[in-house]
């Protein structure tokens, strides 16, 4: 997870044409019952039900210097005073790099099906492009057999938020060439693991990456430059068609689907708010539809017309992105509500969640309905397809101090969110999984350390992990596959 900004976790200004907003970020926990909580008819989840934890390789990994892995935007943006909250970074991160059969080991004990990691690309090539790194490739196969030896499947993200900084160096996201880069690296990734790796992720949450890396500036590669966001949009739409196509050329039976951070885009003051509606729907398109409609339909919303002026769309481009995929991945934490204000130069806005309502870390509005409410809205208009939601989680209080290992206001908030998830199923959505973000608390991005996720606490001075009460709570719940009622 990551990050200020719209964003999975973090809601804080969106530019849209110039717009920028802001949304007050609380410290509260994520416990409290609330009215937008849902109840299945049933608890037992299917037997074939996949319940797995998401990491991310910058998150995680350390070793920034070792085996020849390249710099990327990430290494250059912790540098920066003033860019992570804590003046931190991700030089040792979990030190999962050394201590990834810890990690393994914690998952099995879990009794968990599924491992949803991350590749680094400049891992597996230092420069972007060019000769591969087989010390890189080595690790993640070491990864992989370690995974199928517990009888753990892996989910491989190719691309979570960490560029190579020598493909950065020449445009990053705003040059085409870049789309193609990702193919050849998606390429050298099933060449050398497609025998054993089945699962990919293409792209982890490319709105995040496109508005708050190239627009905010608050996350890497920190530029503020919205007439980039038309191009990073497009190329990464195209990148993905084609690094599907290269997985599909070099491997048999693969599983193969992208993870998006889709959130509904409320109005502020409810439906009948007319004026925020058409501020709330200008976000949707962007947040939303301009990653569902290129791969599911191959056409962008009219909103995104202005954007992709100029021949940034090449002919044959929307074919390549309409890529058949096996599943679409959805990152659920929470809506974002939407004010239009005349007075920024897009017109719309971040407005506060309405008064009442409770509250995560972050400012935001904790609602297990919104989880509901995308997965039914990929069923009813992209054709019910497959669906994973491959993350979703709570963050302690943020601050310096220890994890809390007795996190009660975890296990009730992720109990909510997989009511919410065995409703929608019974509502005709094909949920087939659910990945908890994450195993260990990690860099969190600008955050640094001040924001915890984990099942699994972590002293960053020994690097010894302690698990926490929903650790177990987790491992009882993939044990019998029933839901347990709350307290």
């Amino acid at each position: 997870m990551e990050r200020s900004g719209v964003s999975r976790r973090a809601l804080g200004g969106l530019a849209l044409g110039g717009v920028l907003g802001g949304a007050a970020m609380g410290l509260s926990g994520c416990e409290r019952p609330a009215e937008t909580d849902l109840k299945p008819k049933s608890r037992q989840f299917p037997k074939d039900f996949i319940r797995g934890v998401a990491s991310a390789a910058f998150q995680t990994e350390g070793a920034q210097d070792v085996d020849g892995r390249g710099p990327s935007v990430w290494d250059v943006f912790e540098k920066v005073p003033g860019h992570v909250k804590d003046g931190s970074d991700a030089t040792v991160a979990t030190d999962s790099y050394r201590r990834f059969q810890e990690d393994v080991d914690l998952i099995a004990g879990a009794g968990l099906d599924a491992y949803r990691f991350s590749i680094s690309w400049s891992r597996v090539l230092p420069t972007g492009e060019g000769a591969v790194n087989a010390a890189g490739l080595d690790h993640y196969s070491r990864l992989v057999d370690a995974l199928l030896a517990k009888g753990i499947a892996p989910y491989a993200t190719l691309f979570h938020w960490d560029l190579p900084q020598a493909l950065q160096a020449k445009g990053g996201w705003a040059n085409r060439d870049t789309a193609l880069r990702l193919a050849d690296y998606a390429q050298a990734v099933v060449g050398r693991l497609g025998d054993r790796l089945k699962n990919y992720i293409i792209l982890n949450e490319a709105a995040v990456h496109a508005v708050v890396g190239h627009v905010l500036g608050e996350q890497a590669p920190g530029l503020k430059d919205v007439n980039l966001l038309g191009k990073v949009v497009h190329h990464m739409n195209l990148g993905q068609g084609l690094a599907i196509q290269a997985l599909r050329a070099g491997g048999r039976d693969l599983n193969i689907g992208t993870t998006l951070a889709l959130q509904p885009c409320r109005p502020a003051g409810g439906p009948w708010a007319v004026w925020n509606r058409l501020a709330s729907d200008g976000l949707d398109a962007l947040w939303n539809k301009a990653w569902l409609d290129p791969l599911l339909k191959g056409t962008y919303p009219k909103a995104m017309d202005d954007f992709l002026k100029g021949g940034v769309v090449h002919d044959g481009d929307l074919a390549t992105m309409r890529q058949p995929v096996d599943f679409v991945g959805v990152n659920y934490y929470a809506p974002v509500y939407v004010r239009l204000d005349l007075a920024a130069p897009g017109k719309i806005a971040m407005a506060a969640p309405p008064k009442g309502a409770e509250l995560d870390a972050f400012g935001r509005h904790i609602d297990p309905s919104g989880l509901y409410e995308m997965l039914d809205r990929v069923r009813r208009e992209y054709g019910a397809p497959k669906t994973l939601v491959t993350e979703n989680g709570c963050s302690d209080p943020f601050g310096t101090g220890p994890a809390i290992l007795d996190d009660q206001f975890r296990i009730t908030y992720l109990r909510r969110h997989l009511e919410a998830v065995l409703a929608a199923r019974e509502a005709g959505c094909d949920v087939r999984g659910y990945f908890e973000w994450t195993l260990i608390d990690n860099f969190e991005w600008d955050l640094g350390y001040t924001s915890k996720f984990g099942l699994v606490a972590m002293d960053r001075t020994t690097g010894v992990r302690t698990p926490k009460a929903s650790y177990a709570w987790f491992k009882t719940l993939a044990e019998s596959g029933v839901l347990p009622s709350s307290p």
